[in-house]
């Protein structure tokens, strides 16, 4: 794929042009200077979310990279003139962050999920990529933080020295948090949401062939369909048909949905 600091509007979320790649790429730059800036996986739940909150739109707008992580969004920036994109899946760039990790010796932190969750996942990953440098790990209370505790979070994870924060709290909680973060943690902070619960061995992630068929969301909807009901059989739905009018609209118009930005891309 040639790179280019390309994007395509999906709704109102604009989605870069990437790889894994040119992703790990751009991550080892920010993170070798310290830059405090944010990644986010966006699949049809962020895009949607974003689409009926503004404020929330906001938050992903802030972003220095927004990845394709659902096949739905893959399959709309190649209708958008984008032929060659690939997906760039949260827990894939995650698995090849820390492989680039493990070569350079550049800190991970991991934040978010339970200590027990995080204890598994730090030895899985050190197993399957020796060398890895985890700096710390921590689990936020699962109620809201107060000042002085979400300060204290902070302070932990620059005192650590980490160069890249893995944040596994879920949309939109993990977005948000990288947000309001900005600027204060002194690192690249990624959300991967399930990768947390995939890789510490606790829920099961869908086979490769059901990915490459696009049938992941009936995977995770039989695994945990109280929790994810709504996304799939409210929020998807919906989602192909507002986007089915915006491809309409491109077409008529005969122009791309590609717009500048006010975020970094390189």
């Amino acid at each position: 794929m040639n790179q280019t600091a390309q994007t395509r509007r999906i709704l109102k979320t604009h989605i870069n042009a990437t790889s894994y790649d040119d992703a790990c790429n751009r991550i080892q730059r920010w993170a070798s200077v310290r830059r405090s800036c944010y990644v986010v996986a966006a699949n049809v739940h962020v895009v949607m979310t974003a689409y009926m909150n503004a404020r929330y739109q906001q938050v992903i707008d802030r972003a220095a990279l927004v990845t394709a992580d659902g096949m739905p969004l893959v399959m709309g920036l190649r209708l958008l003139g984008l032929p060659d994109q690939e997906r760039v899946y949260g827990p894939d760039l995650m698995l090849a962050w820390c492989d680039r990790a493990a070569q350079l010796g550049l800190p991970i932190y991991l934040y978010g999920g339970t200590e027990t969750m995080l204890e598994k996942m730090a030895a899985n990953l050190q197993q399957r990529f020796p060398g890895l440098p985890i700096a710390g790990t921590h689990a936020p209370p699962f109620r809201p933080q107060s000042a002085a505790e979400a300060a204290a979070d902070v302070d932990r994870i620059n005192q650590s020295g980490a160069r890249v924060v893995f944040v596994g709290l879920g949309c939109p909680k993990q977005e948000q948090w990288m947000y309001r973060n900005q600027g204060q943690v002194q690192a690249v902070m990624i959300g991967v949401g399930a990768a947390f619960s995939f890789f510490s061995g606790e829920v099961a992630q869908a086979p490769r062939w059901m990915m490459r068929l696009s049938l992941e969301w009936l995977y995770r909807l039989s695994q945990e369909p109280r929790r994810l009901w709504r996304r799939y059989l409210v929020n998807n739905p919906l989602f192909v048909l507002l986007f089915g009018m915006q491809l309409a609209r491109h077409y008529l118009r005969g122009r791309p949905e590609c717009h500048p930005v006010n975020k970094p891309i390189s």
